[in-house]
C-alpha cells in the first residue's frame, strides 16, 4: 500500500514483484536458479494475480500497474528491477537475523537505486512532514540526500544530522565537495543542521535517538559506507538502523 500511495502522489507506475520464499535467499547476482526453480515449481495463477494487483492499484488511485513473479533470488530481482525503476519499496521483515540482513545488504548494494525500507508489519499512512538526513561526508550519504529530494519537497521540517569530520579548506581544492545545506537550498528546501559527535560504532544508535527526539517521519541515509564485512563485525550504522528503526528509512548505496 505504501508503494501505491507514493505512485498516486507522483502519478507513477508501480511494479509488484513476488519472489518465491524458497528462492529468495539465493545469493550472488549471477546465481543460476534454473534447476532449483524447476524442482520447487508450484503452479501459480499469474494472470489472476496480475488482474487482482491491477484492480487493487486502480482502487488506490494508481492507473499504471504491472505484476510479475520471478524465479530467482531477492538480490538478483532487485538488481534487475533497479535498471528501469526509480525507487524500490521493501518491508524489512523480508529478512530477519544475520542471514536476512545480509540478504537485504546484498540487495541494497546490487540494485543501485534508493530503497524505502518499511518496518515489519507497517500499515500506517506514509507521512513526510519531518525528515532527518544522516550526513557523514560519504558518497553514499550524498547519493541518498540527492535521491530524497522529491520526499523533502513534501516536508515541513528537514534536519541534517551532521556527523561528518570537519572539512579543511584545502580539501575542496583536491576533490569536489558536497555541501548538504547549500545543495538543498538550491532546490528550494530550507534545512537546519544538528551536529553530533560520536564514535563510529555509536553512529546508528545516535541516529535512532535523534529521529526519535525530533519525531521524524522518515530517515534518509547512505547504506554501507564501508564493506559489509566490517559493518557486520563492527556493528555499523546501516546494520543497526536496519534492525532497530521503527520508521521508514530511505537508503542508497
Amino acid at each position: 500500500m505504501a508503494a501505491f500511495a507514493l505512485a498516486r502522489s507522483w502519478d507513477s507506475h508501480v511494479t509488484g514483484c513476488f519472489v518465491d520464499p524458497a528462492l529468495r535467499t539465493l545469493r550472488g547476482l549471477d546465481a543460476e536458479p534454473t534447476v532449483l526453480s524447476l524442482l520447487l515449481e508450484i503452479p501459480r495463477d499469474v494472470e489472476g494475480e496480475a488482474e487482482a494487483f491491477e484492480t487493487l492499484a486502480h482502487g488506490c488511485g494508481v492507473q499504471g500497474a504491472t505484476w510479475m513473479a520471478t524465479k530467482t533470488g531477492l538480490a538478483r530481482s532487485m538488481h534487475q528491477l533497479g535498471a528501469w525503476h526509480d525507487l524500490i519499496v521493501l518491508e524489512r521483515d523480508i529478512g530477519e537475523g544475520d542471514d536476512g540482513f545480509d540478504l537485504l545488504g546484498e540487495g541494497l548494494l546490487g540494485c543501485r537505486k534508493p530503497c524505502l525500507m518499511l518496518p515489519p508489519g507497517w500499515s500506517r499512512e506514509l507521512a513526510f512532514e519531518r525528515v532527518a538526513l544522516a550526513w557523514n561526508g560519504s558518497l553514499e550519504a550524498t547519493r541518498a540526500i540527492h535521491a530524497s529530494l522529491p520526499f523533502l519537497k513534501l516536508a515541513r521540517e528537514v534536519v541534517v544530522v551532521d556527523g561528518a569530520a570537519p572539512v579543511l579548506e584545502d580539501d575542496g581544492k583536491v576533490m569536489p565537495y558536497f555541501h548538504p545545506l547549500k545543495h538543498l537550498s538550491r532546490h528550494g528546501i530550507a534545512a537546519t543542521r544538528r551536529r553530533i559527535q560520536v564514535p563510529g560504532h555509536e553512529a546508528g544508535d545516535a541516529l535512532l535517538h535523534e529521529v526519535k527526539r525530533m519525531r521524524a517521519d522518515l530517515l534518509v541515509m547512505g547504506a554501507y559506507g564501508r564493506s559489509r564485512l566490517r559493518e557486520r563485525i563492527l556493528g555499523g550504522a546501516t546494520r543497526r538502523v536496519l534492525s532497530q528503526a521503527t520508521l521508514p528509512v530511505l537508503m542508497q548505496h
